[in-house]
């Protein structure tokens, strides 16, 4: 990020930013939040995470842009651009233990003053949110709430270290049948194999196998 031309903000600014002011003067911040100080994202974190108070690193910088009004004048528009980066503790849905799970957010905001005009903004720009400024904004709050997006929506390992009990016994493929994945990975398994991990995609290629059979007909 570029050098601040104007005055820094202060971490006592952030609960009640004056968020017009810090994008007009083209004001920048930066520091750390902890998940501590995120209570929804402390909401995510297991219980038996590793480290359940890691710490975001987090720059914003606002700026104007010129842009035509309804009267036909040119006026600076107010923005504001957010990065966040960090990871957090979560659990893993296919073997239930918690796994950390790195998060980025680099976002663009068209800052307007009323409800209002936010519903009036175009959806069609994906590469501008809008919010709705005031004088006393709060930054943590929308840092949280990027982060909370930033979430997957299934939260995985890459490699589970192992599969939860809960998901081994009584787990049934698409026809009823034990899922071949766990067969292939249970006691069953060959002495010297290496056992393979379940498949969670296994029953959706069976549908993917029928599809095509079913078209020739």
């Amino acid at each position: 990020m570029t050098q601040n031309p104007g005055k820094p903000a202060s971490p006592a600014d952030l609960r009640a930013l004056d968020i017009f002011e810090f994008a007009q003067s083209g004001r920048q911040a930066a520091g750390g939040v902890r998940v501590s100080q995120l209570p929804r994202m402390l909401n995510e974190v297991p219980s038996d995470a590793p480290d359940r108070d890691t710490v975001f690193t987090w720059q914003a910088e606002g700026s104007t842009q010129p842009e035509l009004q309804d009267n036909g004048i040119e006026a600076p528009q107010p923005y504001l651009r957010l990065a966040v980066h960090g990871s957090v503790w979560i659990e893993c849905q296919r073997c239930l233990s918690p796994y950390s799970q790195h998060l980025d957010v680099d976002a663009t905001y068209r800052i307007v003053a009323t409800e209002e005009e936010a519903d009036e903004y175009p959806l069609d720009d994906d590469e501008v949110e809008v919010i709705v400024g005031s004088r006393q904004f709060d930054l943590v709050d929308l840092i949280e709430e990027e982060l909370l997006l930033s979430l997957p929506l299934v939260p995985k390992h890459d490699v589970c270290p192992e599969v939860h009990e809960s998901l081994v016994s009584g787990v049934e493929g698409a026809e009823g049948e034990p899922d071949e994945g766990l067969q292939n990975g249970g006691e069953g398994a060959s002495a010297g194999d290496e056992p393979a991990r379940p498949n969670p995609f296994a029953a959706l290629e069976k549908l993917k196998q029928g599809g095509p059979g079913d078209k020739k007909h």
